[in-house]
């Protein structure tokens, strides 16, 4: 998971937190 990234990429971070979490 990129947590370093900008809100740019906010929804990719999202995603792979809902795929984290399943």
């Amino acid at each position: 998971i990129r947590f370093s990234v900008g809100i740019e990429n906010a929804e990719d971070i999202i995603a792979d937190l809902e795929q984290a979490l399943q």
